[in-house]
């Protein structure tokens, strides 16, 4: 058997990564504290966010698919957060007439009430945990 070495600590680049990972998390944690009074977490705002961005006329839809690389979570993950947005009336999923694996999805008027009330709630935790940049970046 191969012996194996560890180096002694960690490289500049993996230093940097650790701080990204560790930035990460403190802003993760802190958006769904300041969520989680309104029901939401980070996640669930995110594909509000998403929605009220790109849709923004009442109505208007967005295929899940294009959903899923912008809110980095698994097809199936998402698809169970989408359904408790649903079941809570903020969005509504209908079936791709053309494409029938295709499912599209839209903000309801409660979900673009909810998402503009929650915003500036949001984006104060960015600027708390991402105003000063992020250690270690050039």
């Amino acid at each position: 058997m191969g012996t194996h070495t560890i180096e002694a600590g960690p490289t500049g680049l993996e230093a940097r990564w650790r701080d990204i990972l560790a930035v990460h998390a403190r802003t993760m944690c802190e958006i769904d504290r300041v969520l989680h009074p309104h029901g939401l977490g980070a996640s669930d705002f995110e594909v509000l966010d998403i929605l009220a961005t790109e849709t923004p006329e009442p109505g208007a839809q967005c295929r899940v698919q294009n959903l899923a690389g912008r809110v980095h979570l698994s097809q199936s993950a998402l698809s169970r957060l989408i359904g408790r947005l649903e079941k809570d009336g903020l969005v509504a999923r209908s079936m791709c007439v053309e494409d029938r694996r295709g499912v599209w999805v839209s903000l309801t008027d409660k979900g673009r009430d909810l998402h503009a009330q929650v915003r500036p709630l949001q984006r104060a935790a960015l600027e708390r945990t991402l105003g000063e940049g992020i250690t270690g970046s050039p």
